[in-house]
């Protein structure tokens, strides 16, 4: 690279759900000739590909380590990942790139880091938050971990808690508060780890988000009131995907199939056209026992045909898989989504709502039945069901689960010509247009990579 070129450093949190789109995001940026650096784990760097161009290099940073979940509350093996990246990666990082004979002009890294933003202030350089959630996740925490409302009875996990502030005035119940605030001792070292993140990501002095306008223009906005400024950047969906939304040949970015390609397309190539379901709660989602049997239960009885992709076959209830045979094709670890949900034959997707998953679906163009289990995903299925009708409510969490036939019959009317449908099909079209040459998300696409651009030049004068 040239000495000139533009340098930014992309941190991700080490889960795929979150390196896959801030990896995505890294490649569109090397396209517009961003000289960029994704900063990786061991377990990470297999993501990124090799020779995909000079312009995307990686640095390897050590394994964040983290206390055994069998000796500690799960929720403090996300606040110990972030404690030893912040310790651990925070001074390799500074003496790297202060040596580099191009330092960067910008850090841009994921939400759940905001410690980063003390980095690029050692750095003087500004720190640009990515969000592998839409603009709608990311307006309610801020919105929690800054006005901190209270459970006026902690006893009953159906108390409402709500967000006035927000456009629309959304309302949940307790139970679907994220575990980082709920469950968390109030005040104590995890909590307020979890809380100084997020107001310094409030800081930032821009953010980049996976959504684009046509999606979460009222959030979109709304984040920008918050900040104080207009430096917020929509340029997805960052999926490899063409402007006509057929898929690149990198589609099965993440990871390898249990099952070839061939066997996959063959199955689907039999069926008519949207007539399966493509069902998976993402690479990290589990369901317990007795959501396993209502599901499987259902898919039984609802007579449709359909993908089910789950972690291993340990999950799978005993002759499920005979009992379907011919009409349910089943993926052991991870699954080519974007591939199956391309395909004419899929029209449906029961998903568990992860944005990823929210954002293949709404290029796809079928329609979504939520059952969200945690995180942002209760907020992924509020705006996909309440506020853009292109979805089915299926379940949520394990509080709200209908009976197998219930579901069952949930699950068979999402193939019918549904409004949701019409609905999906209209997303479709306005997330395809978005990335299209002169598309909302194109033209913010290029006006970062200008201000990206603007701060080398501002770095040169100096």
């Amino acid at each position: 690279m040239s000495a000139t070129q533009t340098h930014v450093l992309a941190y991700a949190f080490p889960p795929s759900g979150h390196v896959i789109p801030l990896l995505d995001l890294a490649k569109r940026l090397v396209s517009s000739g961003i000289y960029v650096t994704v900063l990786v784990t061991p377990s990470t760097q297999t993501l990124v590909p090799t020779n995909y161009s000079p312009l995307l290099q990686t640095f390897l940073l050590p394994a964040p380590q983290f206390p055994n979940p069998n000796q500690d509350p799960n929720q403090n093996r996300l606040a110990a990942i972030i404690t030893f990246m912040r310790h651990q990666h925070y001074p390799i990082l500074l003496e790297w790139a202060r040596a580099h004979p191009s330092p960067p002009s910008a850090i841009i890294s994921d939400f759940f880091l905001g410690w980063t933003h003390d980095l690029a202030r050692d750095l003087h350089v500004p720190r640009i938050i990515f969000s592998p959630s839409g603009a709608f996740a990311l307006s309610v925490s801020f919105s929690l971990w800054r006005d901190l409302p209270l459970n006026d009875n902690p006893e009953d996990p159906n108390s409402v808690v709500s967000f006035p502030n927000l456009p629309n005035s959304p309302t949940y119940p307790w139970w679907q508060i994220s575990p980082l605030f709920r469950e968390s001792e109030r005040g104590g070292p995890n909590w307020e780890l979890h809380r100084e993140n997020m107001l310094l990501n409030l800081d930032a002095w821009g953010v980049v988000f996976n959504s684009f306008t046509e999606l979460e223009r009222v959030y979109l906005d709304h984040v920008k009131k918050e900040l104080g400024h207009e430096r917020v950047w929509a340029v997805g969906p960052v999926l490899p995907l063409e402007e006509n939304g057929s898929n690149r040949p990198e589609e099965d970015r993440g990871g390898s199939s249990t099952v070839s390609r061939h066997e996959l397309m063959t199955w689907l190539d039999s069926k008519p056209n949207g007539s399966v379901v493509y069902v998976c709660f993402g690479s990290r989602g589990v369901l317990t026992s007795e959501q396993m049997d209502v599901l499987t239960r259902a898919l039984e009885l609802s007579g449709v045909h359909f993908i089910f992709s789950v972690t291993g076959p340990d999950m799978i209830p005993s002759g499920f898989v005979d009992r379907v045979r011919g009409r349910g094709f089943i993926i052991e670890g991870w699954a080519p989504q974007l591939v199956i949900l391309s395909h004419r034959a899929v029209g449906a997707f029961l998903t568990h709502c992860g944005w990823n998953s929210v954002l293949e679906g709404l290029t796809s163009g079928v329609v979504m039945l939520t059952w969200p289990l945690g995180a942002d995903q209760f907020t992924n299925s509020k705006l996909l069901v309440d506020q853009l009708g292109v979805a089915i409510r299926a379940a949520e969490g394990t509080e709200k689960v209908p009976e197998p036939s219930e579901l069952a019959k949930r699950i068979e009317g999402s193939l019918g010509k549904t409004k949701e449908r019409v609905r999906a099909e209209e997303l479709r079209d306005a997330a395809l247009g978005a990335i299209k040459k002169y598309g909302s998300s194109h033209k913010q696409l290029d006006a970062l990579v200008k201000q990206l651009n603007e701060l080398k030049n501002e770095q040169v004068t100096v």
